[in-house]
């Protein structure tokens, strides 16, 4: 029942990542907005999600995992019948409020405040609760909701638009936020940490300040250029404030929000660094594989999420089977299979694409995607959570879910220029004989060109032959630099990856984890001292059994 809980509440911050972006042109038609707008409307949650997740995740940790869980599903369920009203425009009869693109931002804001609440104690709850002989099973369904949720929320959010109407996706993750919110008041156990140390405070402000600034230039370059003024500042600003942050964690060692030395490891770095281009990559192949659905090959919205559903399906099952495998043949091996797989699903992609061969010369390839990031996914988590300590695990949470973030940012950042300058690149030699006003209109995209195709006349068919084509070739770009990504990838996690069976079981030598602090209604937990950290020397080359823990040096 805790398991259901927790996915389930995560599901409803996984589903408002994506789901409105099935309904941008309805929302800049409902409030008149501008593109920049409607993707601010968008993408802003995102922003506010990743900048609080590290300073929200340690506070959990502090005062309580469920009491912080219950209060973000309250604050996440408030922001959505929020955004719900305000479309339906009953705001101005309920709080005087007219329903305006401004409150559907600020509507945003909140949700994104409230999933930062949600998600890292979602997997914090798992990992302080679970005993060891059932954690890997269950981290295994939280990184299938969370790697797939996506998709399948996407699909809902379609499946809405396309049988209701658009204004209903607010009720979706209103839904799961009172089922969630049910469960987790009946089910979930408190459990927190005690700390002698004071909340480093102007740490967490610093991690809010570099994320955002990050975050905010990987959003914005796209749209507004990786010159303009603005990105470049907030790239600055960002860049700046990291440096500071890992300056002052490294200052405050006991106490810090987040102990940097700790990267050094195998298990951070390693899991880290496979999360970071794992998501990344899988979010750059939906950024391609919208717009073959839609423009290329003319499929709807609905029809164009349920082609991306077996590689959801099958990334969700292989997250679950990859405990039972990393147990059998190791986490490392298992997170190469995973990268492997992911490469030549990308390598397939790239070398069997076609206008002609349509959905099914795509489809081979994005079920090895789907079968590696479900190996890949489960194992790097696993090291995360377990290169911290106890008493940090909301923190750990915390950081698994801005890598996760990062990536996502990159890859559709990276991914989607590449397949731009690709398609720019090959669109200007294929449209000799085009009329001028529709050749300067395909070269903006291939979605533009296919509404320009609509007014080119007898020039219509050559239009839309040379930005099928044009996009196919930006396509295979897009994918083979994904392959180099996947294949630098492989070669760090074969010689860098953790050792252990299982990332989270101690290896040889190591000394027996501390059982989960548990508060429950009634009764107060004694204050414990500080866990040592896991021992880490099964990681490194030459330990032997029975050797004393590694810590960072002081």
């Amino acid at each position: 029942m805790i398991l259901i809980a927790v996915s389930v509440a995560l599901m409803a911050v996984i589903a408002s990542v994506s789901g409105l972006n099935v309904a941008q042109t309805e929302l800049a038609v409902e409030f008149g907005a501008s593109q920049s707008t409607v993707l601010w409307i968008i993408n802003i949650y995102t922003l506010t999600l990743a900048a609080l997740l590290l300073p929200l995740g340690a506070i959990g940790d502090r005062i309580g995992r469920k009491p912080m869980l219950v209060a973000g599903l309250t604050v996440f369920g408030a922001a959505s019948v929020l955004a719900g009203l305000t479309v339906f425009g009953a705001a101005s009869v309920l709080a005087g409020l007219a329903p305006t693109a401004e409150i559907m931002l600020g509507a945003r804001v909140l949700s994104g405040v409230g999933a930062a609440m949600i998600m890292p104690i979602t997997l914090a709850v798992i990992t302080s609760t679970f005993p060891e002989e059932e954690r890997g099973r269950a981290i295994g369904v939280w990184t299938g909701v969370a790697g797939g949720g996506g998709i399948i929320g996407m699909f809902l959010s379609a499946l809405l638009v396309d049988v209701a109407s658009w204004r209903w996706l607010f009720v979706l993750p209103a839904v799961l936020i009172v089922v969630a919110l049910s469960m987790t008041v009946r089910s979930v156990p408190d459990s927190r940490e005690r700390t002698g140390h004071s909340f480093d405070t102007v740490g967490a402000l610093a991690s809010v300040v570099a994320v955002t600034g990050l975050i905010f230039a990987l959003q914005e370059g796209p749209e507004k250029g990786w010159s303009d003024p603005v990105t470049l500042s907030a790239l600055a600003v960002g860049t700046l404030a990291t440096a500071a942050f890992v300056a002052r964690e490294l200052r405050r060692r006991e106490s810090a929000l987040l102990d940097v030395r700790l990267f050094r490891e195998r298990r951070l770095a390693g899991g880290s660094v496979t999360l970071l281009v794992v998501f990344g990559v899988q979010a750059g192949i939906a950024v391609v594989l919208f717009p073959f659905l839609q423009a290329v090959l003319g499929w709807s919205g609905l029809l164009s999420t349920l082609a991306l559903m077996p590689m959801a399906v099958l990334m969700m099952l292989t997250s679950g089977l990859a405990p039972r495998l990393a147990a059998r043949v190791g986490a490392r091996t298992t997170m190469a299979a995973g990268v492997a797989l992911g490469g030549t699903g990308l390598a397939l992609m790239a070398l069997f694409v076609s206008v002609g061969g349509g959905y099914l010369s795509v489809l081979p390839g994005m079920l090895a995607m789907g079968l590696g990031m479900g190996l890949a996914m489960t194992p790097s988590t696993e090291a995360i959570t377990a290169a911290l300590p106890r008493e940090r695990q909301g923190v750990a949470s915390a950081l698994n879910d801005v890598t996760r973030e990062f990536g996502t940012a990159l890859g559709v950042a990276l991914l989607g220029a590449l397949l731009s300058a690709g398609y720019r690149g090959a669109v200007d030699g294929r449209l000799d004989g085009i009329p001028e006003g529709a050749a300067d209109t395909a070269r903006e995209g291939v979605a533009h060109a296919v509404e320009a195709a609509g007014g080119a006349g007898p020039h219509r068919q050559a239009l839309l032959d040379a930005a099928q084509r044009s996009f196919v070739d930006g396509w295979q770009q897009a994918m083979w630099a994904g392959v180099a990504v996947m294949a630098a990838l492989l070669l760090l996690v074969l010689l860098r990856g953790p050792k252990s069976p299982v990332p989270g079981v101690p290896g040889p030598g190591a000394p027996a984890p501390a059982p989960a602090q548990v508060v429950r209604a009634g009764t107060t937990a004694p204050p414990t001292d500080r866990p040592a950290l896991p021992d880490r020397a099964a990681d490194r080359p030459g330990s032997a059994p029975g050797s004393s823990p590694s810590r960072p040096t002081r």
